[in-house]
């Protein structure tokens, strides 16, 4: 499979939704994080757009969500999120198993998805994804393998303070096994706000964490010198 072409492919559809401002209908709003659906063109469910104001730089934003490393510690949502084939360095497969939700009425789903990131003018970044087919990780009975359609991030500074950055997440999870779209339907705006929580608290700790290295490493030199 040529992976960049379907990267680049995946990326430009991420755009495309991006830059379609017809038929969203709004479906949740809370704590400044706006939740939008559309029926899919990909399957039968629903494309959701979500948005949010991010207290940090663009470049920073894109680099925190889409590294593989750490993942895990704020996405509160997911078990597991490991690389198991990297193809350059902007473009790697990664296997990721989630944790059940909706009060365990969805149980855990497992992916194999082509993650990728892309950088545009205007200092606008695009990080999609897409589920692949991958021989070295087959279907288990552990986990019902369920399919992202393309999803993705884009991250772009805040015209008005660039210290923030806009951020668009775009998804459409098909998670296959026996639910009721209903169920689906009920349950996926919440979890995406609380994914977009889970991000400003990831960022937020990450800050602090930077901070402590820093004045740690800085008394550390001062007493070095004296």
């Amino acid at each position: 499979m040529d992976y960049k072409a379907l990267a680049q492919q995946t990326a430009q559809e991420i755009l495309g939704y991006y830059q379609d401002t017809s038929g969203w209908k709004v479906v949740k709003n809370s704590k400044k994080i706006t939740v939008s659906s559309k029926a899919s063109k990909k399957f039968h469910g629903n494309l959701y757009r979500v948005e949010g104001m991010i207290p940090e730089l663009t470049s920073k934003l894109s680099d925190f969500l889409f590294k593989p490393e750490n993942r895990v510690r704020w996405d509160n949502s997911l078990k597991m999120y490991n690389m198991v084939l990297k193809i350059d360095s902007d473009t790697f497969l990664c296997h990721t198993i989630t944790q059940s939700f909706a009060m365990g009425s969805i149980s855990p789903r497992d992916f194999i998805d082509l993650v990728s990131l892309k950088h545009y003018e205007r200092n606008m970044d695009v990080i999609s994804s897409t589920s692949v087919d991958f021989p070295a990780y087959p279907p288990s009975s552990s986990y019902i393998r369920g399919y992202n359609h393309a999803c993705g991030y884009i991250c772009l500074p805040v015209q008005e303070n660039p210290a923030y950055s806009k951020l668009v997440m775009f998804v459409q999870t098909e998670m296959r096994g026996k639910l009721a779209p209903s169920i689906i339907e009920a349950t996926m705006p919440s979890n995406l706000v609380s994914f977009m929580l889970n991000v400003k608290d990831g960022i937020k700790t990450q800050k602090i964490s930077s901070r402590r290295g820093y004045h740690h490493n800085g008394h550390s030199s001062f007493l070095k010198k004296k």
